[in-house]
């Protein structure tokens, strides 16, 4: 829990963010992770033939010490005391570096399995947490359905297979997920199961089939589709717990939510879209710190250990999996009195896995060291999914991101 932002504090209690779901298969139950969330939505029991891994880094990740503009020297005057010297940087070009402690990701950056997109983000600068995440989640300015674009990406399939409609646990799908396509989730791969069913006799399971089978409008057809869904999982169920190929995650919930999501993808049963919340300290309004100290440290190296854990779990089902990480927003440029960064603009997204084309991507702005001064966004963060959802998936972008003509990024190869 951050204890720096009072909005996002909320907002991570899911007070304000989540708002109401669907009931029993409409909308979507959330695992928890501590503070990791995962959400699964899927297309068919059929096997899925790309897979795409939203990972959201809550709180408005500082995309300037992930990947940093040593060649800007206003980067330099305008953090003192938090920069990273040059000649500490990973994966470094003439420009951009990556931070010290995501070493764990130099196998799959050398084996061009990384793009880094900078200076993106919302069109206009939004540095409230909640709107922010909601208008990025909506995807559709202006619009007054209420409907996300992962669910209108959803929608585009034409697959009606009932594990998009199961809900267990906290109905409250991110607002990414939300709308009138079904989506699941599930505390844990191993725990997706009707509530009450485990006293080995069926029972309770059966009851459940007498009582909605013939159930008319959307409780009876959630249900039927929950119950379904629930035996249809089964082969997430029976993958090993432990991780193949040497596997190694960071020891968190992050870590834990994207071994669950190399689970459900080697469990082979359709999944298309896997959103994957982290919301574990990266509103760093204090104490972001130096490469001796500070939170920076521990989650540039949680994500870069996960990220490159996740892909090695994976093995030869790497081959059709594509992550994308995104954040609200990013922060200031100019550090302010408390080994800190307040709430900015523009952010850095990774790209990662298959169909990438590694490197550095994006229009640089420059940097002005003022304290009010933001990263300026030269890439809609549309433009980046967009590019991902097309090449990757087959989608229409017009669909998923209606009213909105994106331009090209170069990062995503198509499938």
């Amino acid at each position: 829990m951050n204890d720096c932002c009072e909005e996002f504090g909320q907002v991570s209690r899911r007070g304000l963010l989540r708002g109401a779901a669907g009931v029993l298969g409409v909308g979507a139950a959330t695992s928890v992770f501590g503070a990791t969330f995962m959400q699964t939505s899927y297309a068919a029991t059929q096997s899925a033939d790309n897979v795409l891994v939203l990972l959201s880094l809550r709180g408005a990740a500082d995309g300037l010490s992930l990947v940093v503009p040593h060649a800007d020297p206003a980067y330099y005057a305008a953090r003192p005391h938090i920069a990273i010297p040059s000649d500490k940087l990973l994966a470094k070009d003439g420009f951009f570096g990556l931070h010290p402690s995501m070493k764990a990701m130099l196998p799959l950056w050398n084996a061009g399995k990384v793009a880094a997109v900078h200076a993106t983000g919302l069109p206009v600068a939004n540095r409230s947490h909640f709107s922010a995440m909601e208008e990025l989640e909506d995807a559709d300015p202006g619009s007054t359905a209420r409907v996300g674009w992962l669910n209108r990406l959803i929608g585009q399939d034409t697959y009606t297979h009932p594990l998009e409609g199961i809900g267990l646990g906290m109905s409250v799908p991110i607002t990414a997920l939300y709308g009138p396509e079904p989506t699941v989730t599930t505390t844990s791969v191993d725990d997706l199961e009707v509530s009450g069913a485990d006293d080995g006799t069926g029972r309770r399971t059966t009851s459940m089939h007498t009582m909605w089978s013939s159930a008319p409008g959307v409780l009876g057809k959630g249900a039927r589709s929950a119950l379904t869904a629930v035996a249809d999982f089964t082969p997430v169920r029976k993958t090993a717990e432990a991780p193949w190929n040497g596997a190694v995650y960071s020891d968190d919930d992050l870590g834990r939510a994207l071994h669950a999501a190399a689970r459900t993808i080697k469990g082979d049963v359709g999944a298309q879209v896997i959103a994957v919340d982290h919301e574990d300290g990266w509103d760093m309004h204090v104490g972001l710190g130096t490469l001796e100290w500070g939170r920076m440290i521990d989650n540039a190296a949680a994500l870069a250990t996960s990220i490159s854990g996740f892909f090695t779990d994976l093995g030869s089902q790497a081959s059709k999996v594509t992550l994308v990480t995104i954040s609200e927003f990013g922060r200031r440029v100019k550090e302010n009195a408390n080994y800190g960064l307040d709430h900015g603009h523009g952010n850095v997204m990774f790209i990662v896995g298959a169909g990438v084309k590694g490197g550095y991507y994006g229009t640089w702005p420059g940097l002005q060291n003022s304290l009010d001064a933001d990263l300026a966004v030269t890439t809609d963060y549309r433009s980046v999914l967009s590019e991902i959802v097309v090449k990757r998936l087959g989608a229409s972008s017009a669909a998923v991101f209606p009213g909105f003509a994106p331009e090209t990024v170069g990062a995503v190869l198509s499938a």
